[in-house]
């Protein structure tokens, strides 16, 4: 098991094939363990670095949280990570929540990224109907309270994702698993409400427009992420990339994904 050290943490996380520095960030589970597919097929051409955000599976919380703050404390622990790997900086693929926190390393912590691919971000404030889905992801929590997980959950996937994509993540959700019952207990208390309704800083973001790439799965068109990733590639200016599946693409067709990602990255990797 390799860990680093944070504050109030211990994060875990796994670094796989050599060149440049590629961090994963994950979404809603927190876990690295769907990326591990995806990083054997990136590693022939990066140092991927993947790992368990805090509070999430086998990053251990280990001191006072200041939850009013999450979301700085994420960004920030995504930069002690990238410097304890020894290298200066990375470039970036955060998905769905993942893609949130990528972006506000970006802001927070600008020195230490090269490069930001916001894989299907779920920041509900870019979209035109944004109340419509800050209403809905209250409507899932409050589900929770009252009748635990699986109906909140349920009814999250059936009302934000593709069909096979809901599917993919359904066969998942095995709740007889206390780690994954933890983690969807974590995300419902501190993310779900949370993260989608952050307002990012488009100005600072827009100051580094060129370091950013929207990105989108190709089979979500019509969707809040999928939305919310073209509507900040409209914000910045900038030309969205696709990439192969839907919301969760990089685990149902993580070679075609990553045959793309490195494509588009082609020009960005020092």
């Amino acid at each position: 098991m390799t860990i680093v050290d944070v504050p109030g943490a211990k994060l875990h996380y796994d670094i796989r094939g050599s060149g440049p520095l590629l961090l994963l960030i994950p979404g809603a589970n927190g876990d690295a363990r769907p990326f591990t597919a995806l990083a054997e097929h990136l590693a022939p051409y990066f140092t991927v670095a993947t790992y368990d955000r805090r509070g999430f599976s086998r990053s251990a919380l280990d001191g006072p949280q200041d939850y009013s703050h999450r979301l700085d404390t994420d960004a920030h622990d995504a930069q002690l990570l990238i410097e304890h790997t020894g290298h200066r900086t990375a470039t970036v693929l955060g998905t769905s929540s993942g893609a949130i926190v990528a972006l506000h390393l970006l802001t927070r912590h600008p020195a230490t990224v090269t490069h930001v691919v916001a894989y299907e971000p779920p920041a509900v404030r870019l979209l035109h109907d944004r109340q419509r889905w800050i209403d809905f992801f209250h409507q899932v929590y409050d589900l929770y309270r009252r009748s635990g997980i699986a109906p909140a959950m349920t009814l999250f996937r059936e009302r934000t994702f593709t069909a096979p994509d809901a599917r993919a993540m359904a066969r998942a959700m095995d709740l007889t698993n206390p780690r994954i019952r933890a983690n969807a207990t974590y995300w419902f208390e501190h993310e779900l409400r949370q993260y989608p309704t952050t307002d990012l800083d488009l100005d600072t973001l827009a100051v580094h427009a060129d370091q950013i790439s929207p990105a989108t799965g190709r089979e979500s068109s019509g969707l809040p992420c999928y939305k919310a990733g073209a509507e900040l590639a409209a914000t910045l200016n900038r030309k969205p990339i696709e990439l192969p599946g839907g919301h969760v693409g990089f685990a149902t067709q993580p070679a075609e994904f990553a045959d793309e990602l490195r494509r588009s990255l082609g020009h960005h990797a020092p």
